[in-house]
């Protein structure tokens, strides 16, 4: 096994922890780590979401997203009290959910609460919550997730990328509080894209073909205003920067204290060598 992250929990061991996995590797980051306490874990695996290779060797459940009765059963069954959302997941339409009795009383309930990520996602947590699970952050078990403020790697934005930030963060934040999308890109005080159901690859790929001439865009990251923390914080690694980079973006902008960063020394190693910078902002809220 793999050295366990620095800078992870308690030294206490935990309750048994459920993994409801989406894509990416955090899923297996967070495994590793809380094993490497002592305690125990269980994958709730995703078809068509999850890699294989995050259960390889655990115990685990593969469902689809409309199971929710058989997910919960199967979690008291297995004795878990902490319950993790990790990695990316594509929202599956309403014919792709094939949703179970449980499932769709739950959709049934939150009605048009459930038209957005964000009010989806909250409204999952206190459906997991309300049968007795608590759920918990990334940042709490993976504590050097967390981006810091300041740059990452050698560089740093200029006074037009500064400006460029502070036009991104505003028009994030607006589309955030209508439950939209997490991130913009802005070049020369022009927005090129913002994120919403796509996501932040799908975006980033729009912008080459939308570029200006003269020095590039930013692309600017930030949580959506009173996000739950525990749930779908904005998080980056080293393929969006090298995303950034083939859009000609000269700059990537996260929120410092409102975001993950997954493997800081590889993304600086990125940005050094295709020239961009990557900075945390502290964001007023």
């Amino acid at each position: 096994m793999a050295d366990t992250p620095q800078g992870i929990g308690s030294p206490e061991v935990g309750p048994k922890l459920a993994i409801l996995a989406g894509g990416g590797t955090l899923p297996a980051r967070i495994a590793e780590a809380v094993r490497g306490q002592g305690r125990e874990v269980f994958i709730v695996a995703f078809d068509g979401h999850t890699d294989p290779q995050t259960v390889v060797g655990l115990p685990h459940l593969w469902s689809r997203f409309g199971a929710a009765g058989t997910i919960l059963r199967r979690l008291h069954e297995e004795g878990v009290g902490d319950v993790v959302l990790a990695g990316p997941v594509k929202r599956p339409s309403f014919t792709e959910l094939m949703p179970d009795w449980r499932t769709t009383r739950f959709l049934a309930r939150v009605g048009t609460r459930a038209l957005g990520d964000d009010g989806l996602l909250r409204a999952v947590v206190r459906e997991v919550e309300e049968d007795g699970f608590r759920v918990v952050g990334l940042h709490e078990l993976l504590k050097d997730l967390l981006t810091v403020a300041g740059p990452v790697g050698r560089l740093r934005p200029d006074s037009e990328a500064e400006r460029d930030i502070a036009r991104a963060v505003e028009v994030a934040r607006v589309m955030g509080g209508l439950d939209v999308g997490q991130g913009a890109v802005v070049q020369q005080g022009i927005v090129l894209a913002v994120e919403a159901i796509e996501g932040t690859d799908a975006m980033l790929g729009r912008c080459a073909a939308l570029a200006r001439p003269g020095a590039g865009g930013v692309l600017v990251k930030v949580k959506k205003p009173k996000q739950d923390r525990r749930i779908d914080l904005p998080t980056m690694g080293v393929t969006t920067v090298e995303r950034a980079a083939a859009a000609g973006l000269r700059g990537v902008a996260i929120e410092a204290g409102g975001s993950l960063l997954v493997d800081r020394a590889a993304v600086a190693e990125a940005a050094d060598r295709l020239g961009l910078f990557v900075i945390g902002i502290e964001i007023p809220q």
